[in-house]
């Protein structure tokens, strides 16, 4: 991603944060990061290092198995079953235990999100989906263009930049709001800071881009700012 998009993205945890809610949280599979750390091993092993993952790998395997065996016969003597078939029930049994707790806690977090979730909440939601569409097309076309295709590079990019800079804000500003009045319904702090906007600049910079791709980008950016500004408006009434 080129430097005039870093930071641009409004990530999972940023809007955590801004709504104070966990919201596109997603169900963590204890099998994924399993399988990522299996690849990035194979992947390793395949190369010059392979000798030292092996032996790593191995001295790792043997120590827990033997630290195991010493704790099932010095405390759960009484126990049968060689202790390296107890050692994989175990660690499917924990394995196991984890996915479901983390699914109901998954849940819960869903269930959190659901009975605090506004009409705004959801308009605003969708529009930061769609604003970082908007960025992740640009990277993708900067992509291609760096592939050696310079007939799709983006005209007047800083504008679009510009224009995404400004929606951001927007955005922010909109997700704060929203937030005061969730959290304290009966009154709005600072109202004529808060619902302040950029919509001007963007309907300007919008004028004379309408027929080019990079005028379709700033249009995407302009909508997005047009809802934001409608919801910002019923935000103002339902806090006056």
């Amino acid at each position: 991603m080129r430097n005039d998009l870093q930071g641009l993205e409004i990530s999972p945890k940023e809007l955590q944060k801004l709504t104070n809610l966990p919201v596109g949280d997603e169900l963590i599979i204890i099998t994924h990061p399993m399988k990522r750390l299996l690849s990035q091993v194979i992947e390793r092993a395949k190369s010059s290092e392979a000798a030292t993952v092996v032996f790593i790998g191995m001295t790792i395997l043997v120590s827990s198995y033997i630290t195991f065996d010493v704790i099932i016969r010095l405390f759960v003597n009484w126990v049968t079953i060689p202790s390296w078939l107890l050692l994989v029930i175990s660690s499917c049994s924990v394995g196991i235990f984890t996915q479901v707790f983390l699914y109901f806690l998954w849940k819960q977090r869903i269930r959190i999100v659901r009975q605090n979730m506004t009409h705004s909440l959801k308009i605003l939601l969708n529009d930061v989906e769609r604003y970082n569409a908007v960025i992740k097309a640009i990277d993708i076309n900067d992509q291609i263009e760096a592939a050696g295709n310079s007939g799709v590079s983006l005209n007047e990019r800083k504008k679009v930049i510009e224009a995404l800079k400004l929606t951001r804000n927007d955005l922010i500003r909109a997700l704060k709001t929203e937030r005061i009045l969730r959290e304290n319904k009966n009154f709005i702090v600072s109202k004529l800071e808060l619902f302040a906007d950029n919509l001007a600049i963007l309907t300007a910079m919008q004028v004379s881009e309408q027929a080019s791709e990079h005028g379709r980008l700033l249009n995407e950016a302009l909508q997005i700012a047009l809802d934001v500004q409608q919801e910002m408006k019923s935000l103002q009434s339902q806090g006056s």
